[in-house]
């Protein structure tokens, strides 16, 4: 795909706000959504307003137009904040991304285009209780006329709970495999859905999660998202391949908050007449962070560029990106909360929140054991070779 140009000094204002409001406003949110436990409409309607949940998509559908690449450069700076705010910016500027391939007119104007807009939510729906990379899936629809027949459940539904719309994957009754599978963007809680709030996590804390029932949901065929066998290619290459990109970066942006962090701390914190930063086992664990985060944010600019340019080993490199990262944010945000010592452990401290909802990404869109399973897939039937990928 042709990769727009950027308006360098216009981008370079964007960040700017970004970084500015992550820092100022941005934390006086985040501190309310920890004492309340929710994401306010205020918050939502100002991210709304400022933006930034358009910032991806192309001009036709309302968005800004800015460029895979680029657009993680803004994620980045987002993920310095609050995991309920990185979380809404991430899924609404991805989602678009599967709808819009396979959307019918009357889907683009209804539903893709205010979704962008941030008029509308749309919750991605594929992770079942007992299958969860794809080709497993067991939630089934089968036609009766101008409708389809929904039975099954979804559950860890990332704002499953207030969502207008579901981007879901489903199979045929009676099929297996990827050719069996349909994608839907369905109405939430049609009758017979059950919608159960599951919102209570370790971290991330005031993100909806759902756990969705369907028991003989009929779903107008109207909503269907492309054609029948088509469902795991609109959720996975649509929306899981750039989106573990993405998450792959908002690992970086985390972690390069909880390095700021440690570093403050560091350099006011004095022991024995010493400040913290002047000590040796501390400067081990900052100069590992730095190094850390710098080696898996190449290859993060490495996998959104294979993305860009349609390569071959794209979904590879997007599977090795979001590994890296994850098991990066584990070590650096484990660092930095240990050179706060006992300190770090009180909910007074910004690293304790950090290292908390580092642990989600761990497993956002797919776990690290499915991400090494499909690197390690593309490495033994030739799909990924590093001397094809590598840029110089």
């Amino acid at each position: 795909m042709a990769v727009a140009a950027v308006d360098e000094q216009a981008f370079a204002q964007l960040k700017a706000e970004v970084d500015a409001w992550v820092r100022g406003p941005g934390e006086d949110w985040a501190n309310t959504i920890e004492e309340t436990g929710e994401v306010p409409r205020e918050l939502y309607d100002e991210l709304k307003g400022n933006g930034w949940f358009s910032l991806a998509a192309p001009v036709e559908l309302g968005g800004r137009g800015i460029p895979f690449s680029r657009y993680l450069e803004i994620m980045e700076l987002i993920s310095h904040s609050h995991g309920s705010i990185r979380m809404l910016v991430h899924v609404i500027n991805g989602t678009w991304r599967a709808m819009a391939p396979y959307a019918t007119e009357w889907q683009l104007e209804n539903i893709v285009k205010p979704s962008i807009a941030g008029d509308v939510l749309v919750a991605f729906t594929l992770t079942e209780p007992d299958n969860g990379t794809g080709a497993d899936i067991t939630t089934s629809v089968r036609r009766e006329g101008d409708a389809y027949v929904m039975n099954g459940v979804k559950h860890l539904i990332t704002f499953g709970v207030k969502a207008d719309y579901l981007l879901i994957a489903a199979r045929l009754e009676g099929s297996t495999g990827n050719d069996g599978t349909v994608a839907f963007l369905m109405p939430n809680r049609l009758p017979g859905a059950e919608v159960v709030d599951d919102s209570a996590t370790m971290g991330v804390t005031g993100t909806d999660h759902a756990i969705l029932r369907f028991d003989d949901v009929r779903v107008d065929a109207k909503y269907r998202l492309g054609e029948e066998g088509e469902g795991l290619d609109v959720a996975l290459g649509g929306f899981l391949l750039p989106s573990r990109v993405s998450v792959a970066m908002s690992a970086v942006g985390l972690a390069e908050r909880a390095q700021e962090l440690a570093i403050e701390y560091a350099k006011e914190r004095v022991t024995f007449g010493k400040p913290l930063a002047t000590r040796q086992a501390i400067q081990f664990y900052l100069g590992e962070n730095y190094a850390r985060i710098a080696a898996a944010k190449s290859l993060i600019i490495q996998a959104a560029r294979a993305y860009e340019n349609e390569a071959p080993d794209a979904g590879v490199l997007s599977s090795a990106s979001k590994m890296i990262a994850v098991e990066m944010l584990t070590v650096v945000t484990d660092n930095a909360l240990q050179v706060f010592g006992g300190r770090g452990y009180w909910k007074k401290n910004p690293i304790e929140r950090v290292y908390r909802d580092a642990r989600a990404q761990r497993f956002e869109e797919g776990t690290n054991e499915i991400q090494k399973l499909v690197v390690a897939r593309g490495a033994i039937t030739g799909d990924a070779k590093l001397e094809g990928s590598l840029t110089w």
